[in-house]
C-alpha cells in the first residue's frame, strides 16, 4: 500500500515537471519570435481600403503616397480619383469618400470638414518657350487673365494676340489662381480657352506659341516657360520663403477626425518617409 501511494506521488511530481517545463518553453518561443519580428522591422498586417478624391493637381502626388503605402501594406487598396477641388470638398463633407483632395485654401462655407495641410505648391505661369517675354508682374498678369491686354505687344513682347488658357470652374488650381491674382474685382476673359486638368493647360501651351497659362508648378517641364512673376523665380525655395507669391496649399479632407486606416495613411503622408515623396515634385512641410 506504501508503496503504491509512494508511486502515485512520484508520477504526480513528474507530471507537473512536464507541463511546468512545456509552458516554460511556450513562452520563450512567443518571446523570441516577437522579438525576432521586431528586429526585422516587419509592419504589423492591414487590410481595407480608402477613397480618395479631389484636385487633379494633388492627384499625382496621391498616386504615388498611396502605392509607396501598398508597397508595405499588400492587404489594403487605396483608389484615387480626380473630379476637381471643389468636388472633393463636397465629397468629404458628404463623407462619399475617405479623403477629400483640395489645391486651394478652403472658403468659411466650406470649413465643417477636418483640414490636413500635407504639402505646399507653387503655381507657374507658363508661355511657349518660343516666346521672348520672360517676366511679368502680377498686375500685367492680371490684365490678361481678365481681358485687359489681348496683345503681346503691349507686354514687350511681339505683335500677336494672346491665347488665354485657364482650368475648369471647380478646379483648385483655377481657384488659387484666381483668389492670388485676380482678387474680388475681376474674372477671367470670356473669350479664355477652357481645360480640364493640368496637363491639358501645359499641352495646349507647348503647342499654340501665342498661348498663356498657369500650372501646378509640380507639373513643370522643358515643353513650357515659367515666368518669373515681379523678378521672383517660380521655385520651390522661393515658394518656401514666401518671395514668390502666386502659391497654395494642398490639403487633405476628411468628414470627421480621420481615425484607423485612414488615420494610419495620413500619418505616413506626414511622416519622414511620407514627405520625402511629397519632395521630389511639392515642397514638404514636415
Amino acid at each position: 500500500m506504501l508503496r503504491q501511494h509512494v508511486k502515485l506521488i512520484l508520477i504526480m511530481v513528474l507530471t507537473f515537471t512536464i507541463l511546468m517545463l512545456t509552458v516554460g518553453c511556450g513562452n520563450s518561443n512567443t518571446k523570441s519570435q516577437g522579438q525576432d519580428n521586431n528586429s526585422l522591422g516587419q509592419e504589423p498586417e492591414l487590410s481595407g481600403s480608402i477613397q480618395i478624391a479631389g484636385s487633379t493637381s494633388v492627384q499625382p502626388l496621391s498616386e504615388e503616397l498611396a502605392m509607396d503605402f501598398m508597397s508595405k501594406y499588400s492587404n489594403v487598396k487605396i483608389n484615387v480619383a480626380g473630379g476637381g477641388s471643389g468636388a472633393g470638398i463636397k465629397a468629404a463633407q458628404d463623407g462619399t469618400c475617405d479623403i477629400g483632395g483640395s489645391s486651394r485654401e478652403l472658403k468659411p462655407e466650406e470649413k465643417s470638414v477636418k483640414e490636413i495641410v500635407i504639402a505646399k505648391d507653387g503655381i507657374a505661369v507658363v508661355v511657349n518657350p518660343a516666346n521672348p517675354i520672360s517676366d511679368l508682374t502680377i498686375k500685367q498678369i492680371k490684365s490678361v487673365f481678365s481681358g485687359d491686354v489681348t496683345n503681346w505687344k503691349n507686354l514687350g513682347g511681339s505683335d500677336a494676340p494672346i491665347t488665354v488658357v485657364i482650368r475648369e470652374d471647380g478646379s483648385g488650381t483655377r481657384g488659387a489662381f484666381e483668389e492670388i491674382v485676380l482678387g474680388k474685382d475681376s474674372k477671367f476673359t470670356n473669350k479664355a480657352i477652357i481645360q480640364n486638368s493640368t496637363g491639358a493647360v501645359r499641352t495646349t501651351v507647348a503647342s499654340t506659341p501665342d498661348a498663356i497659362g498657369f500650372i501646378s508648378l509640380g507639373a513643370l517641364n522643358d515643353e513650357v516657360k515659367a515666368l518669373q512673376v515681379g523678378g521672383i523665380e517660380a521655385s520651390k525655395e522661393n515658394v518656401l520663403n514666401n518671395s514668390y507669391k502666386v502659391a497654395r496649399p494642398f490639403i487633405y479632407m476628411t468628414k470627421e477626425e480621420p481615425t484607423g486606416l485612414i488615420k494610419l495613411f495620413i500619418d505616413f503622408v506626414l511622416s519622414a518617409e511620407g514627405q520625402k515623396i511629397v519632395e521630389r515634385d511639392f515642397i514638404p512641410v514636415r
